[in-house]
């Protein structure tokens, strides 16, 4: 089995040593494995786990429901219904901020087409 150093984890999953170091004290990340001399080490599979712990946390879901997530992934399999409605609400979630987001965008698009066209003809409009 390969194992990979904090610096190669962080490397490969394209984050600083730090936030993992963080995510291990907010309790993200149980049964940490760790070699002779303290070092953590990381397998492929724990990478992955860790790789869900990002895509959680890069779509805004907050640290204590990541932390409530591991918590049942540690109970086992009792918990996947639990899980699963979490999945769930928090795509919802996801898909509502992106749609907020493509919303603005899209505002922010007719201001930069304003502008751009006052600058070009020159009007002596009032612009808000």
């Amino acid at each position: 089995m390969k194992y990979y150093s904090i610096g190669e984890a962080a490397a490969r999953l394209g984050v600083p040593e730090s936030t993992i170091r963080y995510y291990e004290k907010q309790g993200l990340l149980p049964r940490m494995e760790r070699d002779e001399a303290g070092r953590r080490i990381f397998t492929e599979d724990y990478l992955a786990f860790l790789k869900i712990i990002l895509y959680l946390k890069n779509t805004q879901m907050p640290i204590s429901r990541i932390r409530q997530y591991v918590d049942w992934m540690a109970e086992g399999d009792s918990t996947i219904a639990l899980r699963l409605a979490m999945f769930q609400e928090h795509k919802q979630a996801v898909l509502d901020q992106i749609a907020l987001m493509t919303e603005s965008l899209q505002g922010i698009d007719k201001k930069i087409e304003r502008y751009t066209n006052y600058l070009k003809t020159n009007r002596k409009e009032v612009l808000s």
